[in-house]
């Protein structure tokens, strides 16, 4: 177990291993079993396995509670949004992950929950949409608007409402966020992004301190089977060793470019919450001169993912089913570990090209 003393980027490193007896590897290795010998608390590879629990050690730690992995990030989050009851009220963000929104309109569409959407800036309408929830889920910063919620304040109003607390925290990471601490009762993440942060990996995961719920949720990832593979529980903890070092360099690259981009003539606007690898900026010329910068570029790459080592961007709106109120030419920008000169140097590029 990890030592709750040791500081976060020491916890990134050191926890989730094996012990330190003579002969035993520094890394768990692969365990590749569907089927345990039976007697033993696994019994069936459904249920658990060595290297996903040396990823949820880990996570568990950097967050401040209990792990559970799975298949992607929306598992996660269709196990969470599964034990909202028929009919309870779900409030949410109105600009959040297309995935959990488009979640939340199926369910609504189909008589499961009634889903309230909010400007999480607006703290006095979001707490007063708690009144009647189950459940209430926040992103902050938001995607793609990357807009940021009082998080202590609504927590306390819809704990007081009798709602639990969700905080995606996908893009903060733990290390920039710490939402359990806050007081909330759940936190997801999708590990596909800064956690695994190579662009190689589907895993999502989610940590809660309430062991009560934290067995509701391992009884519904059993039942359901949304559970990760083995191979990507493995590389995400392999990719989460180096979590501090990927995201204070993402980190200093954003804040430059958007000093930079700040004072750009093309760009109207710059949305970035003061902290992480993600910007969105809008263009004041719109979605065609988006959609070209997007195609001229060399090292930023066109991709709708997010999170790693490489930088990427994308225009949202190019999606059907992004919000209305995300500008036309909103791009956002995924702020990877390359040097910032050579960023800068691209987006210039791409930009004189289209004249």
């Amino acid at each position: 177990m990890s030592d709750p003393s040791l500081r976060p980027a020491t916890i990134a490193v050191t926890s989730g291993r094996p012990e330190h007896v003579p002969d035993a590897p520094l890394n768990h290795p692969i365990t590749m079993a569907a089927t345990y010998v039976a007697g033993g608390d696994l019994e069936y590879g459904r249920y658990g396995n060595p290297t996903w629990a040396a990823f949820e050690e880990a996570l568990g730690a950097l967050e401040g509670g209990r792990c559970l992995s799975f298949a992607t990030g929306l598992s996660a989050v269709a196990t969470i949004l599964d034990l909202v009851g028929q009919g309870q009220t779900v409030v949410a963000p109105r600009h959040a992950y297309n995935g959990t929104v488009m979640q939340l309109a199926d369910l609504e569409s189909r008589g499961r929950l009634t889903a309230r959407l909010v400007d999480v800036t607006n703290t006095d309408e979001v707490v007063a949409a708690c009144a009647d929830a189950s459940l209430v889920w926040l992103e902050s910063p938001t995607n793609p608007a990357l807009e940021v919620a009082d998080i202590p304040t609504i927590r306390a109003a819809a704990q007081e409402a009798g709602a639990y607390v969700v905080v995606d925290n996908t893009f903060a990471t733990p290390l920039l966020q710490q939402p359990l601490e806050m007081g909330v009762d759940l936190v997801v993440h999708s590990a596909t992004k800064y956690l695994s942060g190579h662009a190689d990996v589907l895993l999502g995961a989610v940590v809660t301190r309430n062991d009560e719920l934290f067995g509701v949720l391992k009884n519904r990832r059993d039942l359901l089977g949304a559970v990760p593979g083995t191979l990507e529980a493995w590389l995400a903890l392999r990719g989460l060793r180096t979590l501090h070092l990927r995201v204070e360099r993402s980190q200093q690259n954003a804040q430059e470019l958007v000093r930079r981009l700040r004072e750009h003539p093309a760009v109207s606007e710059v949305r970035y919450p003061g902290f992480g690898g993600i910007v969105s900026i809008v263009l004041g010329e719109g979605a065609l001169a988006a959609d070209l910068l997007t195609h001229k570029t060399t090292l930023w790459v066109h991709a709708t993912s997010l999170g790693g080592v490489e930088s990427s961007f994308e225009r949202r709106r190019r999606w059907k089913t992004e919000p209305a109120t995300i500008p036309d030419g909103l791009v956002r920008l995924s702020v990877g570990i390359e040097d910032v000169e050579d960023l800068w140097d691209d987006l210039e590029r791409a930009r004189d090209d289209l004249g």
